[in-house]
């Protein structure tokens, strides 16, 4: 019997860690599903962090590949083969922000501004294609940007989304006191219990909830719904703002390329007093829907892109300071 004994030093816990600093930002990376551990201006967060030693709280920064959100049950049909994917959302059994979350991603290159990560999605049950996606975090003078970028390694068309979760926060207050605008027309409903898609509606339909189309206090809100039908400026890019009541703030923006954001309020079951219940406001543009890979059981396009062989997909997102 052979024992193979480890010849180096265990990474840390969120993986190998590299850190970013340019124009009064800084953002700290784990190699963990390539994410965005922590991101300060000026000494200030712009999103809830995490230690580099610390087993990342969920899905808190990372990179959502090769879907973002759920797909219900798990199951999923794509030119006309159903497929069954590993229930990873036990508790409502759906198969939960994709299948790259959780891996080690590679540093393929990095420098004092911006680093690069890579890894590879393999054929497995429920998701028979190779895909190898990169995704790059990059410093600028108008913040943090992330692109992510898949290319279809097989001989047949992939089912593809994708999506950051960064929780944003914007000032020393609660996140009750913050002040948010989202520019959009349209809320996806969904059930209660396992939130599964149900139809979209205007956010007039419960606008107390929904609709913050022009800037008001969040106060006790709960949300945890995907919105579309995003308001746009002239370059194509909607922006989600939050603010705090002592004028400092966050902003995300993003182009075409994501048609939905995922807007979580950070509710926990357990409530108040739990680590994390309502610490920052989750806003995740994504490229397609909840549930997008079952696109033909709405009436409403999902955004799933069917990705050819030898194909490439990319889209990004930008958070600065306000």
């Amino acid at each position: 019997m052979t024992t193979v004994v480890p010849t180096e030093t265990p990474t840390l816990v969120s993986g190998t860690p590299v850190v970013l600093r340019a124009h009064g930002y800084e953002a700290a990376i784990a190699s963990v599903g390539a994410s965005l551990r922590s991101l300060t201006f000026e000494g200030r967060d712009l999103v809830v962090p995490f230690d580099a030693d610390e087993l990342r709280p969920a899905y808190r920064g990372t990179t959502l590949a090769p879907w973002p959100n759920r797909i219900v049950d798990g199951i999923h049909r794509f030119d006309g083969v159903e497929h069954q994917l590993a229930l990873t959302e036990p508790n409502r059994g759906h198969a939960l922000h994709g299948l790259l979350s959780w891996a080690d991603w590679n540093v393929t290159d990095a420098s004092d501004d911006a680093v690069t990560l890579a890894a590879t999605v393999t054929a497995q049950a429920g998701y028979p294609w190779w895909l190898v996606v990169s995704t790059t975090y990059r410093l600028g003078t108008d913040g943090l940007t992330q692109t992510v970028r898949a290319t279809n390694l097989s001989d047949t068309p992939a089912p593809w989304g994708t999506g950051p979760h960064p929780y944003l926060v914007a000032g020393p207050a609660t996140l009750d006191e913050w002040s948010l605008i989202l520019p959009a027309d349209t809320v996806l409903e969904v059930t209660p219990d396992r939130l599964s898609p149900v139809a979209l509606a205007s956010v007039a339909v419960d606008a107390e909830r929904f609709d913050f189309r022009d800037e008001r206090v969040l106060g006790a809100v709960e949300i945890d719904h995907a919105y579309t039908g995003l308001i746009r400026d002239a370059d194509g890019r909607a922006s989600v703002v939050v603010t705090d009541p002592s004028g400092t703030g966050v902003a995300m923006s993003w182009a075409g390329e994501c048609a939905w954001v995922q807007i979580h309020t950070a509710d926990l079951p357990a409530g108040p007093g739990t680590p994390g219940h309502r610490a920052g406001l989750a806003v995740e543009p994504m490229t397609c829907a909840p549930d997008a890979f079952n696109d033909d059981a709405y009436d409403f396009d999902t955004g799933v892109v069917s990705l050819d062989p030898g194909a490439s997909h990319e889209a990004g997102w930008t958070i600065s300071a306000r």
